[in-house]
C-alpha cells in the first residue's frame, strides 16, 4: 500500500488528512481511502494535524472527535477560526449533543463511529462537491468584484467569506456558502427543510433536519443585525425558511 506523499501516477487525487488517535482505524481508514484514489495524511492529534497544516492545505480532514490528548470539538472550533478546510467529525457517543456542537462550530458534516467505510467515502465526495460548487457554479449569477449582497454582509462564494459594511470579514464554512447559494438563488421562495438538504447537497442519510436548522442559526449569526429576530432568514411556521433581500 503506497503512504501518503507524492503519488508516483500523473493524477493525484483530493488530498485527505485522518486524524485519530487509534493507530489500526487511522490506518484502515487511510488505506482505503488511497484505494479510491485520495491522497493521505494520517495524523494522531491535534499536534500532529497543526504540523502537517504548516506544510500543506488539504482538500479535506477527517477528525476523530473522541481523542485523549486534546478534544476533538477544539480543534474544530481552532481549525474553523482560521481555516476554511472542509471537516467531517467521526463520532463514537450516541448522543446528538456533539454532532450538533460540532456543526454549530462550522464542521460540514459527520458519521458514527465505527464507520461504514463507503459511506465514509461517499461523504468525503459529497462535501468535496458542494466545495467545488460553493467556489462558482456555472449557472451561479454574475456578481460584482465585491461579492453578493446578503442583508448586511457582503458575500464572496470563492474566497468563502463574508464582509461588512466596515470591512470586517468571517470565514463562511462550505456548508453554510452552500445554503447562502441556495437562498440568493431564490429569494422570496419558501423553502422548505427537505428541498434546502435538496440544494445545498447536505442530505443526511439520518434525515437529521435539526443539521440545517443548526446551520441556519450559525449563518444568522454571521448576516442578521439581531440574530434573535430575524430579518433576512425568515422563519415559516410549519413550512421552511424565506430569504427576504430587503429585510422586509
Amino acid at each position: 500500500m503506497p503512504h501518503a506523499g507524492p503519488h508516483a501516477g500523473p493524477h493525484v487525487g483530493p488530498h485527505v488528512v485522518v486524524v485519530d488517535d487509534e493507530a489500526d482505524a487511522r490506518a484502515m481508514v487511510g488505506d482505503y481511502l488511497r484505494m479510491h484514489g485520495f491522497e493521505v495524511s494520517l495524523c494522531d492529534g491535534g499536534r500532529a494535524l497543526r504540523r502537517r497544516l504548516d506544510e500543506v492545505t488539504p482538500d479535506l480532514i477527517v477528525l476523530d472527535l473522541n481523542m485523549p490528548e486534546e478534544d476533538g470539538l477544539s480543534i474544530v472550533r481552532d481549525l474553523k477560526g482560521r481555516s476554511s478546510v472542509p471537516i467531517i467529525m467521526l463520532t463514537a457517543t450516541a448522543s446528538p449533543i456533539d454532532r450538533v456542537v460540532g456543526l454549530e462550530l462550522g464542521a460540514d458534516d459527520y458519521l458514527p463511529k465505527p464507520c461504514e467505510l463507503r459511506e465514509l467515502v461517499a461523504r468525503i465526495r459529497s462535501v468535496l462537491r458542494r466545495a467545488a460548487q460553493a467556489r462558482g457554479a456555472p449557472h451561479a449569477p454574475a456578481r460584482p468584484a465585491g461579492g453578493l449582497r446578503f442583508g448586511r454582509v457582503t458575500v464572496d462564494t470563492e474566497t468563502l467569506r463574508l464582509r461588512d459594511e466596515a470591512g470586517a470579514e468571517q470565514i463562511l464554512t462550505r456548508s453554510e456558502c452552500a445554503l447562502l447559494k441556495a437562498f440568493l438563488d431564490n429569494p422570496r421562495r419558501v423553502l422548505t427543510r427537505e428541498r434546502l438538504l435538496d440544494l445545498a447537497d447536505a442530505r443526511d442519510p439520518e434525515a437529521f433536519d435539526r443539521a440545517i436548522d443548526v446551520r441556519i442559526n450559525r449563518i444568522r449569526k454571521k448576516v442578521e443585525p439581531d440574530p434573535a429576530h430575524p430579518r433576512f432568514i425568515r422563519t415559516v411556521r410549519g413550512l421552511g425558511y424565506v430569504f427576504r433581500p430587503d429585510g422586509d
